[in-house]
């Protein structure tokens, strides 16, 4: 079974190889040198500052940045499940909150945002996904991001980046925060949540909030290279070795390869007459709006060994969405949107021709050297 979710995403081989190995007690040198290096690479995958990675969730890592950077108002944008925990998280500390409420389709205006800015001095903290995977979209975070800055560079930036690091270079710029999940990009088992900082949130985290989610113990404990409780040391061995696989391919040629795999699968889903959903796609998945989603699901699954992810909420049954990230063969990929022409064909959509296969190719290899 190809699974092509967009989380959790299928982990290598030789990552699993890694795993595998002699468990390592997470207070001793052997593991500190582990660990030293697995931050050290994620340092420069996020581009930041500094870095902390928490045996929790990415929600936990979204609880955590908001707790510890925000102290007064915060302002989300929801346009998606997750965009609307931002608020959730909020609110459950007793935050006020300001929301920016868009259709799931929808990305973020940077003038709303100024507006709402102007509109209440209160906000110290503004929350955004870069990728909102509910329904695939990509928010111009970097464009909005450095508007904040602008009007007022103490307003702490927090991106949900889950779906977003590891697929494509992210300007850090201006962001404050930039939270990843082991599951995504980074394809490695649910489980560990790691949060990129910049020098100005290392700051405003002063003494940290909360217990298990204080940030400023961890960044004490792990500047040290350990961690302030017990560390899931298999995922960080995982995140070491695929880490390392990244750089070893570089990370242009990585991108640019997931961007022309991202290109290859809309050109494809397209010709064969599928409607993509969000108005900015992102390069982490293609989203599909179909009516008949569940059935074109049920079909690849069971028929062509292909697992992909339908909808939530009020797109349940009406969406589904093929993963683009972390080191996928294109050689799958190429067989999923193949799998789902035929799928369409089963339900008596539309003949199958091959046209997916051949638009695929023809898009990919024009992009792959770009």
């Amino acid at each position: 079974m190809l699974l092509f979710t967009p989380g959790p995403t299928p982990v290598p081989e030789a990552v699993r190889t890694a795993m595998a190995g002699p468990t390592i007690h997470h207070r001793t040198p052997e593991f500190e040198a582990i660990f030293k290096e697995a931050r050290e690479r994620l340092r420069r995958l996020f581009g930041m500052d500094e870095c902390v990675v928490l045996a929790s969730s990415g929600t936990g890592a979204m609880e955590a940045c908001v707790t510890n950077l925000a102290a007064r108002k915060v302002l989300t944008v929801n346009a998606g499940k997750f965009g609307e925990r931002f608020g959730k998280i909020a609110q459950a500390f007793a935050l006020e909150t300001v929301e920016l409420k868009y259709g799931w389709d929808t990305p973020a205006d940077v003038e709303d945002v100024k507006a709402a800015l102007a509109d209440d001095p209160d906000i110290d903290a503004f929350c955004i996904q870069v990728s909102e995977s509910a329904g695939g979209l990509r928010h111009p975070v970097e464009e909005i991001a450095a508007a904040i800055k602008e009007i007022n560079p103490e307003i702490m930036v927090i991106a949900d980046g889950i779906t977003a690091v590891g697929v494509e270079p992210i300007d850090t710029s201006n962001i404050d925060a930039l939270i990843a999940g082991s599951q995504k990009a980074l394809m490695l088992p649910p489980g560990m949540a790691m949060i990129g900082l910049s020098d100005a949130a290392v700051e405003k985290i002063g003494g940290g909030r909360g217990y298990y989610f204080n940030l400023s113990s961890e960044i004490a404990k792990q500047r040290k290279n350990t961690t302030a409780y017990t560390a899931p040391t298999t995922l960080i061995i995982g995140l070491n070795k695929v880490l390392e696989m990244i750089e070893e391919e570089g990370y242009e040629s990585f991108y640019r390869k997931t961007r022309a795999r991202a290109l290859a699968t809309r050109a494809a889903l397209e010709a064969i007459g599928c409607v993509l959903y969000p108005k900015t796609p992102a390069l982490s998945m293609s989203t599909v709006y179909d009516e008949e989603a569940d059935a074109v699901r049920s079909v690849l699954k069971s028929e062509f060994g292909v697992n992909i992810a339908g909808g939530q909420d009020h797109l349940k049954g009406r969406l589904f969405r093929i993963n683009q990230m972390g080191l996928i063969p294109v050689h799958e990929s190429a067989w999923v949107v193949n799998a789902v022409e035929w799928a369409y064909d089963r339900l008596d959509r539309r003949a199958y021709d091959g046209l997916a296969s051949k638009v695929f190719n023809e898009v990919y290899y024009a992009n792959e050297k770009r």
